[in-house]
């Protein structure tokens, strides 16, 4: 026997906004709806993407079976197909990660939502769900819908009755069972299961759901990141990421458009400050795309630094422990298309060793990619020690007059190859080969440059 499911809703939840356009626009394609938009149609979307489900729009998705009264059936079934493969790339990628994980448990997924069936099983079958539940509109003897529901208006009550029976029929326990939505009207169905979870939550249900403890997470983001007013962090950062917002120091970013890998991908840099997590940020957000870090846990566990640090995504390391949490983290964030940024050398060098032209890395980024496939896009960084020394607290920011230059290079994606040894030593050679012609050459360092690499400014005795 099946000890439990997962039911998830369709818009605002398994997808970022509504389905409407998609299916509004496959129906058109297909003849079942008028060339022409309906008036008003893109604000009522509109609307119902900022603030979810409400009264009127709900009544008049009811009333949406009248107007659907004549339509061909195959003919919305076409659209349906049409609109299917589209539908399926819009899933957003914690939830597709979320699904996989239920299905690894042995549960069904059972997709469960107002949006007429006929239009919507194509879809379903694609993305590989378990069960359907939707409204039906009844088929006529001419093969057209009459214009009434058959059975439930999968909505409120009519959503958590389908689900009750729906688990009655396959020996589920809801007792057992997942549901995932973004609506206060889905209290019902939340009630109805053991493990309730708002998604992207409505603000009624957002408040409803801190009051019943129930667990508040997004799609489009780790758990873990807040997303208060439906906005993450990294957002914000994205916002204030512009060259006129950093007066102490000049950018020279060269390469960027690598990081559109159209997938995920595992950016490693060289570690020269404490700047760089902010400067790898910079140029993830040149292209709009957020970097997940994998910190050490003494950064992750410092306060307020490490609260800032999880906030924005961060990945904890337990350098001396077990990895292995840390590693599934950033393994999901791959497979749902993120940029896991990692600094292979581990620290900022201290001493000699910081001005050896031979990087030398550890396993982490190139075990992640061979076990992901994910590929390595190689960072080269240059100066910003220059703008925040190891053996200073606070970088330099009242240097106005003449701020330091920040080199950046991004190169190539690739996929390492062969012996883990060699393959680490590859990745460390590509970012030196980024890095500019000095990164190369040997020379001895001053005693004031050796100072600067360490973080009270004092040379050890042995060094």
């Amino acid at each position: 026997m099946v000890t439990g499911a997962a039911f998830f809703d369709l818009d605002r939840t398994l997808l970022r906004v509504g389905s409407g356009p998609t299916i509004s626009a496959a129906l058109r394609a297909e003849g079942v709806l008028p060339d022409r938009s309906i008036p008003g149609e893109k604000l009522l979307f509109g609307i119902f993407n900022v603030v979810g489900e409400t009264l009127p729009s709900m009544l008049l998705t009811r009333q949406g079976v009248r107007a659907a009264k004549g339509w061909d059936v195959a003919a919305v079934r076409r659209a349906g197909e049409r609109a299917a493969p589209e539908l399926v790339a819009q899933i957003q990628p914690y939830a597709q990660e979320l699904i996989d994980e239920h299905r690894a448990a042995g549960r069904p997924v059972v997709l469960a939502t107002t949006t007429p069936r006929d239009v919507l099983e194509p879809f379903a079958e694609l993305a590989g769900f378990d069960g359907l539940l939707a409204t039906r509109y009844r088929i006529g003897e001419d093969d057209r819908y009459d214009g009434t529901i058959d059975g439930e208006f999968v909505w409120n009550r009519g959503k958590a009755r389908s689900v009750e029976t729906w688990a009655a029929s396959n020996g589920v326990s809801l007792a057992d069972s997942f549901a995932y939505s973004d609506s206060i009207f889905d209290t019902p169905m939340f009630s109805a299961v053991g493990h309730p979870t708002a998604v992207n939550p409505d603000p009624r249900l957002a408040a409803y759901a801190t009051l019943r403890r129930w667990p508040i997470v997004w799609f489009d983001a780790p758990p873990g990141v807040p997303k208060p007013l439906g906005v993450e962090p990294q957002q914000v950062v994205h916002q204030i990421a512009r060259d006129e917002l950093w007066p102490w120091i000049r950018f020279d970013l060269d390469g960027a458009e690598a990081l559109r890998t159209g997938s995920g991908a595992i950016v490693a840099a060289n570690h020269r400050s404490y700047l760089d997590p902010l400067v790898v940020g910079y140029t993830a957000a040149q292209v709009d795309r957020p970097a997940r870090f994998l910190a050490k846990k003494e950064v992750t566990d410092a306060p307020v630094v490490g609260q800032i640090a999880t906030a924005l995504g961060a990945i904890r390391v337990d350098r001396g422990g077990d990895t292995t949490s840390s590693m599934q983290q950033a393994e999901r964030a791959l497979r749902a298309g993120e940029l896991v940024a990692v600094f292979p050398q581990g620290t900022i060098p201290r001493g000699p060793a910081f001005f050896d032209p031979v990087l030398r890395g550890r396993y982490g980024a190139v075990r992640l990619a061979m076990e992901t496939g994910a590929p390595i896009v190689p960072l080269g960084l240059w100066g910003t020690e220059h703008a925040w020394p190891r053996d200073k607290k606070l970088p330099y920011m009242l240097n106005l007059a003449d701020p330091p230059t920040l080199r950046i290079r991004v190169g190539e994606p690739y996929h390492p190859e062969g012996d883990l040894d060699d393959a680490v030593a590859d990745l460390m050679d590509r970012i030196v080969e980024l890095c500019p012609p000095e990164a190369r050459q040997e020379r001895t360092p001053t005693e004031a440059e050796l100072a600067r690499t360490y973080p009270d400014g004092v040379i050890p005795a042995d060094d």
